[in-house]
């Protein structure tokens, strides 16, 4: 395949979005406190491990409650402006941190500073969604989550050499690169909340899932019962993905003793140089597919990639059961975001982000306590069978919701 036949997915794309990509490397390549949170609790602040496991929780929770306000305030007052003040007030807490050494103020700082964090998610969700034409929309959001991956794969790298004996510059760097990146959103991008005639020009159109609505976010949704459906479906693809921050690690620690830290540090490079190298050429290879299609092949690469774990301790095979599950995370983050934004009412594009994001977010903030409960009483190993039955279950489910879907639009429309 020719070089510029390779990116021709991402060709026609406005400055916009390429802004925003660059906006991503630089906030994500300094995102520091957030991976190194349970060590900095426990090893810099002399917290219990359940006192610190409370944090982290509160944590996740504010990032969560973060996605519904932002996705309100971006469809109120405009996504642009919600995304700086939202990024700037994140970047203050952090500055106050990097002066209060070890005070106990610093995790309820953390908290709000991801309470203000998670609210620009939808912003940038919105703000694509609003750019880009839905023939474009994958190669966009592709684009983004790139750039996220890229800042993530090199970043932390920084930060573990940082964090014994400077720990305060992490807190001021994560900060600094979240006040630089707000640089090429004033620069190049323009507020994109859509116009009256734009919003009139979609309601006008006969079949179009975008048309404005009236209401309260949750009235809406229940007028939209499929794309209900889909959030709860891929809640469970966030529960079985999750594993990989939780299970995984447990498993490499009873096989690998002492070892297992380090193999899994190299499993999560794998992850992020697959992402890296591969996620332009699986989007080649999907953009004349259905989204919901893609997503329930993901959901076989899923139950592949981490059922395998089951039957191999080799790390080399472990490396290969990586790449499958990453395939994966790829299809299924990109295409998630994308019918999205496809099915959302153009009025309500950052509520809608935020509060279905939410939704699948609970499978990230349960996945511990069930599977923790489960491994409790059945032991680590027992994980990967019952993931690769998650997995498919929800790659069947994904299959089932697009065959009805798509025999509802098939049906004519009573009048």
């Amino acid at each position: 395949m020719k070089f510029k036949t390779f990116f021709s997915s991402y060709h026609g794309l406005p400055k916009s979005v390429f802004a925003l990509f660059v906006v991503r490397i630089i906030n994500c390549f300094g995102s520091f406190v957030y991976p190194f949170l349970t060590m900095f609790l426990t090893i810099k602040l002399g917290y219990s491990t359940e006192k610190a496991g409370f944090f982290v929780t509160a944590v996740v929770i504010a990032g969560s409650l973060g996605l519904l306000s932002g996705g309100k305030l971006a469809d109120r007052f405009g996504r642009k402006k919600i995304f700086i003040i939202l990024s700037i007030m994140s970047a203050i807490c952090f500055i106050i941190c990097s002066f209060l050494e070890k005070s106990p103020a610093i995790p309820w700082l953390i908290i709000a500073s991801n309470l203000f964090l998670g609210g620009v998610l939808p912003c940038i969700n919105a703000m694509l969604t609003d750019m880009i034409d839905p023939e474009k929309r994958k190669a966009a959001f592709s684009l983004i989550y790139l750039g996220t991956n890229i800042g993530i794969a090199i970043g932390p790298i920084v930060a573990g050499f940082l964090f014994n004996n400077y720990i305060r510059l992490i807190f001021l760097i994560d900060a600094g690169t979240t006040l630089i990146s707000l640089i090429p959103v004033v620069l190049f991008i323009k507020e994109t909340i859509p116009s009256k005639e734009k919003t009139a020009e979609i309601s006008s159109s006969e079949e179009n899932a975008e048309k404005p609505e009236k209401g309260h976010v949750l009235s809406i949704l229940i007028r939209r019962p499929m794309l209900l459906v889909f959030a709860f479906i891929s809640l469970i693809y966030t529960f079985v993905y999750s594993q990989n921050y939780f299970s995984l690690p447990l498993y490499l620690n009873l096989h690998f003793a002492e070892r297992g830290p380090k193999v899994y540090g190299m499993l999560m490079s794998t992850n992020a140089i697959v992402v890296i190298l591969l996620t332009i050429f699986l989007i080649n290879l999907m953009k004349n597919t259905k989204p919901v299609i893609n997503i329930a092949f993901a959901g076989v690469l899923y139950a592949i990639g981490f059922g395998v774990i089951y039957l191999v301790t080799n790390e080399i095979f472990l490396i290969i059961s990586t790449i499958i599950w990453t395939l994966g995370e790829i299809i299924q983050t990109i295409n998630t975001s994308v019918y999205i934004a496809n099915n959302s009412p153009i009025t309500h594009r950052g509520r809608f982000s935020g509060i279905i994001t939410f939704i699948t977010e609970i499978g990230f903030i349960t996945s511990p306590l069930i599977m923790g409960y489960f491994i409790a009483h059945n032991g680590v190993s027992k994980v990967w069978p019952l993931v690769f039955i998650i997995s498919i279950t929800a790659a069947l489910l994904m299959y089932v919701f697009y065959l009805v879907e798509s025999n509802k639009k098939s049906q004519p429309q009573k009048i």
